[in-house]
């Protein structure tokens, strides 16, 4: 139990530790990448009327695979930039390598905000194509 406790201990410092000092700017640019390929995805599902990108993963069981393996499909560029430089962040600041630390910087810094960006982006184009047909 001590291991555990010690382990869980080890892993929040290490993400707080993450936050400061070299490659600190992964924080920006990881997310960000996220955010230009939820901008893209998201308008071409508004541009094609499929669903909100995150409501259908939750309300529709059949897609939701499918949709997910679209997810990763488009972040994988990011998701595997994020491994390697997670992969030089421990090296260099922790002289190892944390495989389950490494998985959950990845998601929550390159999934993560592509998940949660693309539905509201599809929506927020939605509503301002329509709101063009409105006026026109």
């Amino acid at each position: 139990m001590e291991a555990f406790v010690h382990d869980v201990v080890r892993f929040y410092d290490d993400l707080i530790g993450r936050t400061q000092g070299p490659m600190s700017f992964r924080f920006f640019l990881q997310p960000g990448m996220a955010l230009l390929m939820a901008l893209r995805d998201g308008v071409k599902d508004a541009k094609t009327g499929r669903p909100p990108y995150f409501w259908n993963i939750v309300n529709d069981p059949a897609a939701r695979r499918d949709s997910l393996r679209e997810g990763v499909k488009a972040t994988a560029r990011i998701l595997l930039l994020g491994l390697v430089m997670e992969i030089i962040y421990q090296y260099k600041v922790l002289g190892t390598f944390h495989v389950l630390e490494a998985i959950n910087v990845i998601v929550a810094l390159c999934f993560l905000p592509y998940l949660l960006l693309r539905g509201p982006i599809n929506r927020l184009v939605r509503w301002w194509h329509a709101r063009a047909h409105r006026t026109a």
